[in-house]
């Protein structure tokens, strides 16, 4: 991992969830002194009037030009307001496409992106436009919602499931804790889903477990405190999102690697279960990290 955050792309559409990114986005730049760009996608309205008439697709540029001004002022003035320096980039078309395409023409480092509350239906299939991001981005997404707790980063979730993909993770997670001085915890879910274990099998399952969590090369030299847990859930996005609140966590990392194109066109990974489900920020780190 040569570089880490040099520069950060923070995406918005100046709703309270793109704020609440952009409070994060500033940490990060701030902890890793990376360069941030912001970036409001207009989207691209001309196909829905591809047989309306001339004057009516000239009515529509011309509003459109209006809303780009408008979102370049905005930022402007967040930039003014906040007393800092970021390039401004105003785009027209598909949002997350644009947020890709923006991502790989700037050479970002990170994209910081709000999302809003979804519906259950939504939250089953496909999503919104952090989650297409998230499924097409070649660097890491900070997912972010609106919290009412103070933007920081402090203690630092890892959930492991003992894949070949969690070196990746880790080694993520290390550099986040020593930007941000902060704390790690490693965590493994024993997923029990509906079967039902006698006390005794659960507690050797479970203390199995932890040895085998706490077998891990340690680092020496790291002035980071790490913990490792084991915790119990019917499956391990429930259990993540459960124990990450309940120990109050700021920060959950985790890779989006799922096995085949179909459980991530029906099911989604974990890593987009656990976003659905929480308020607690995601660092997702993509599939094209990691080698099959």
């Amino acid at each position: 991992m040569p570089d880490f955050l040099k520069k950060i792309l923070w995406a918005t559409d100046f709703s309270d969830e793109g704020q609440e990114a952009f409070l994060y986005a500033l940490n990060f730049a701030k902890a890793f002194k990376a360069s941030l760009v912001a970036l409001h996608v207009v989207p691209d309205f001309s196909s829905a009037l591809y047989n309306a008439s001339l004057v009516i697709r000239g009515e529509l540029a011309r509003r459109v030009n209006f809303i780009k001004k408008e979102a370049k002022k905005k930022l402007e003035s967040i930039k003014k307001a906040k007393g800092i320096s970021f390039k401004i980039i105003v785009k027209e078309g598909s949002p997350s496409k644009r947020i890709i395409e923006i991502a790989e023409e700037e050479k970002a480092d990170l994209i910081v992106i709000g999302k809003r509350g979804l519906s259950a239906v939504e939250k089953l299939f496909i999503g919104s436009v952090a989650n297409h991001v998230l499924r097409n981005s070649s660097v890491p997404v900070l997912i972010t919602k609106k919290r009412k707790e103070k933007p920081e980063v402090k203690k630092i979730l890892i959930p492991t499931d003992f894949s070949p993909q969690e070196e990746m993770e880790r080694e993520y997670a290390w550099k986040l804790a020593k930007g941000f001085e902060a704390n790690l915890t490693l965590l493994h879910v024993l997923e029990l889903h509906d079967y039902e274990f006698s006390p005794r099998v659960l507690d050797e399952m479970f203390d199995a477990l932890l040895r085998r969590l706490r077998k891990r090369k340690k680092r020496e030299k790291e002035d980071i405190k790490v913990e490792e847990e084991v915790y119990r859930a019917i499956n391990a996005a429930l259990g993540i999102v459960d124990f990450a609140e309940t120990h109050k966590l700021d920060l959950i990392v985790m890779s989006t690697y799922v096995h085949s194109k179909w459980e991530r066109f029906f099911l989604g990974s974990t890593t987009e279960k656990v976003i659905s489900y929480t308020h607690i920020p995601i660092f997702a780190i993509p599939p094209v990290k990691h080698k099959d």
